[in-house]
């Protein structure tokens, strides 16, 4: 069954590699700005179980090494997959040690996501990431909600946007926004977007 999935999974990436998605009017652009103390970031709602957010991921991550913009990272588990919203709980408490910790559980859940097809197996693949990061679990990872509360808050935003597919991501600026619809055209955005900026600036 384990390699009928895997099968599926790389027919679903052939087929929507390259592929553009449909353009969002978001309802509510309230995220669609750049932090405090920055002038372009990249905004992304994603699914840490969807096999496409984890083949953009990667480039997502080298365009804000090299360009150095903000990367806000929302959570939008989709109900269709059984263990995206436990690990998006999960991050948020790894987010609790620290932000880079956080993040790099993101990074390795959708590295490895192909192996992952159960709540168990998420568990067991959370438990090795701790005690390779030298943090210990607690018995119950969210006890009073609150981080459950966060992932809410994230879905409940995206669905004011509009957002009904992942990943959703958008370059924005302190004087707009453009969505990703094609992420081969990142780098362009983001020289567009920088290029606009200085002008602006002038």
């Amino acid at each position: 069954m384990r390699k009928i999935g895997l099968l599926a999974a790389g027919s679903l990436i052939a087929m929507t590699a390259g592929a553009q998605q449909e353009v969002l009017h978001p309802k509510d652009t309230s995220a669609l700005h750049p932090p405090a103390g920055s002038k372009v970031a990249i905004v992304e709602f994603a699914d840490l179980e969807c096999p496409m957010c984890a083949m953009e991921n990667p480039v997502i991550e080298q365009a804000v090494e090299k360009y150095h913009v903000a990367w806000m990272r929302h959570d939008y588990p989709l109900p269709q997959h059984n263990w995206s919203f436990q690990a998006a709980v999960n991050a948020r408490w790894f987010d609790t040690k620290s932000k880079k910790l956080g993040d790099d559980y993101r990074d390795a859940v959708f590295a490895d996501q192909s192996s992952l097809e159960t709540k168990n197996d998420l568990q067991s693949f959370t438990t090795r990431f701790a005690q390779q990061h030298g943090v210990a679990l607690p018995f119950v990872m969210d006890p009073q909600g609150k981080l459950t509360g966060e992932v809410k808050a994230d879905q409940a935003l995206g669905d004011r946007m509009g957002i009904h597919e992942t990943p959703t991501a958008f370059v924005v600026t302190e004087h707009g926004y453009k969505q990703i619809t094609d992420f081969k055209n990142l780098y362009s955005m983001l020289d567009q977007a920088e290029a606009g900026r200085q002008v602006a600036s002038r």
